[in-house]
């Protein structure tokens, strides 16, 4: 077995240093060294070795993402249990109301054969991207965060936290929402809170869902319910994300076990028969987060460290994945004119090309959380009408679908299934 935690640190001259082996980070390495082999690439992050392991989340994962992990090389592992949405339905209602009449309905394929979404387990995606980083040689450095770096010129000198020294021409933090790394590169945020959290957890039924998803605008937030594969025992399951008042949303995944599967069926319903909750909710607070800036010298931000939107439109992992393709994109382009990777000017195109898209995106999940977050009555109105009208308009609706599955818009060469 390769210790790659000691091969990143014998090798202390580096061409990238991503901060962060999340899927964004990760990514963002094989992505650049697949294309590049020349580069020397490595990852640190700041979590513990096998962390990752066990975290039972799943994650939407759009149409242009599953094009790129297949050119990375990766998809043909995960899609055996990755579940396709075949379907999408939107409702507009009370828990009380006896009825929840449905809006909207989408198609799942963007192409014959091709959903525009498919669900996949956290694990799975994060481990096949660890073992394409091993094939590649990526050297992954566990459980060490980054404490301090300095800017020198041609490059970067990155602190660990035990005391070990990495120099690289160019930084790719990676590291999250609350970036440590965009705090040291001075980097300011646009950000707000909700008030609201998401509830995560999956759930077993009794019939299959056959590849539905469902998203019910509540007065306290979306519940979203997710199709997932069935289990080894061939239990029907679903991945919940329910958003609720954050005060609501603690006392449920603290309280009683009983008192939060009666809630829970009071929103998922008996369409798919009995339910149990399989794994412990878990809430996450949710809100804005948006750098004032994607770049800085010899510094990228992707993912969450550039931008925290709510899960509303289920955007976030996406819109990661998409910078990381932007990113790759010009990274490479500047290598093989014979630039410098880590010169503000080459990274300016990369934050040129993924600011407004991603400002975008922000805004529009903050004003739909803002119009279907809330129970008043002329609203309601409105926007039911609104959705109805959608319904009644294929063109309209194919849009959105595009748009869902990450194929609208400037669209960089690894989200078309292109090498770059």
């Amino acid at each position: 077995m390769v210790d790659h935690k000691a091969d990143a640190k014998n090798r202390t001259s580096l061409d990238i240093l991503v901060a962060g082996a999340g899927y964004v980070g990760l990514a963002a390495a094989v992505s650049l060294k697949q294309a590049r082999p020349s580069l020397a690439v490595a990852v640190v992050d700041a979590a513990p070795a096998g962390v990752w392991q066990k975290d039972g989340r799943a994650s939407a994962i759009a149409a242009a993402a599953c094009r790129m992990l297949d050119q990375l090389g990766v998809w043909a592992e995960i899609a055996p249990e990755a579940q396709a949405i075949t379907e999408m339905i939107v409702t507009d209602s009370r828990t009380s109301d006896p009825v929840r009449p449905v809006f909207l309905t989408f198609d799942g394929e963007v192409a014959p054969g091709e959903a525009f979404a498919h669900m996949v387990a956290n694990r799975d995606l994060n481990g096949a991207l660890r073992r394409r980083a091993e094939k590649l040689g990526i050297d992954i450095i566990e459980g060490v965060a980054v404490s301090a770096f300095d800017v020198n010129g041609a490059g970067i000198t990155v602190h660990l936290a035990d005391g070990a020294t990495l120099k690289a021409r160019l930084l790719i933090a990676a590291d999250g929402v609350n970036s440590k790394l965009r705090d040291m590169a001075g980097i300011k945020t646009v950000k707000w809170e909700y008030g609201q959290s998401g509830i995560v957890c999956t759930v077993a039924h009794e019939r299959p869902h056959s590849g539905r998803a469902e998203e019910h605008f509540l007065p306290a937030g979306p519940f979203a319910t997710l199709p997932l594969k069935p289990d080894k025992d061939g239990t029907n399951r679903s991945s919940i994300v329910w958003v609720e008042r954050s005060e609501d949303a603690e006392k449920l995944v603290a309280g009683d076990d009983l008192v939060f599967e009666h809630e829970l069926e009071q929103r998922f319903g008996l369409k798919l028969g009995e339910i149990h909750v399989a794994d412990k909710p878990r809430a996450w607070p949710l809100g804005l987060t948006l750098a004032r800036a994607f770049v800085a010298p010899r510094i990228a931000l992707a993912g969450d460290a550039a931008h925290g939107i709510h899960p509303i439109a289920g955007q976030g992992l996406n819109l990661g994945f998409k910078d990381v393709a932007a990113l790759a994109e010009v990274v490479v382009e500047a290598d093989r004119l014979g630039q410098d990777i880590g010169a503000l000017d080459v990274l300016e195109r990369y934050q040129q090309w993924r600011r407004f898209d991603t400002l975008q995106m922000g805004i529009t999940t903050d004003v739909l959380n803002r119009l279907f977050s809330n129970d008043i009555g002329p609203l309601r109105a409105v926007r039911d009408v609104g959705l109805g009208l959608v319904e009644r308009m294929p063109r309209l609706k194919d849009f959105f679908i595009r748009q869902a599955s990450g194929l609208s818009g400037d669209t960089p060469k690894l989200l078309k299934g292109e090498a770059i």
